[in-house]
């Protein structure tokens, strides 16, 4: 006999397709720099669709990112990621994850799902936190998320580095990613 979770939606979440509103989510990312601090940085969300099902365990994401629009703040280091040392981001120009599962996680929740990033596709989990829902003034209704995950850049193909004359190399293998989404019932 197979068990088969289901797990209620959260208060104020109902069942249908929700449009990513990319004016009001981010996508950051920290890596560890020359092993004694961090670099941050956004890559901008261009489209994703979260398909809430009646259950959390029937539901589905899709999210599409531009690695063309990294930016950690520094003009000449955001060149070099876009190049072919890091993103290739001309034969690259998307990054999208794809969900497998969705699950409950004790008090919040877990999306497995494949994530691709020039060119090459890793099963990863998501560690999400459903952060409300709410009706806007214009009677729309939204819904916010946080989701983390931390990544193996080598997993990717990104293996550019540079040793430092201290020991060690200047660019981390760990990418911290968190997503803060919000999103909108559609009609």
């Amino acid at each position: 006999m197979t068990s088969t979770t289901t797990t209620t939606l959260p208060v104020g979440v109902t069942p249908g397709t929700w449009a990513v509103e990319t004016s009001h989510s981010r996508a950051g990312f920290s890596v560890r720099h020359a092993g004694i601090a961090k670099v941050h940085g956004t890559v901008a969300i261009t489209g994703g669709e979260i398909v809430i099902g009646d259950t959390i365990e029937a539901s589905s994401v899709v999210a599409t990112l531009d690695p063309a629009t990294v930016d950690t703040g520094a003009e000449q280091r955001d060149g070099h990621l876009k190049s072919a040392d890091f993103f290739e981001v001309e034969t690259y120009p998307t990054w999208e994850f794809r969900s497998t599962a969705v699950r409950a996680d004790g008090e919040d929740f877990a999306i497995d799902g494949e994530l691709t990033i020039r060119g090459t596709t890793r099963p990863v989990t998501l560690k999400t936190t459903f952060e409300g829902a709410a009706t806007d003034p214009f009677g729309a209704s939204r819904l916010g998320a946080t989701a983390t995950v931390e990544i193996s850049r080598k997993d990717f193909g990104l293996t550019w580095n540079a040793a430092l004359e201290t020991g060690g190399v200047l660019v981390g293998d760990k990418i911290t990613i968190t997503l803060d989404i919000e999103a909108v019932a559609q009609a």
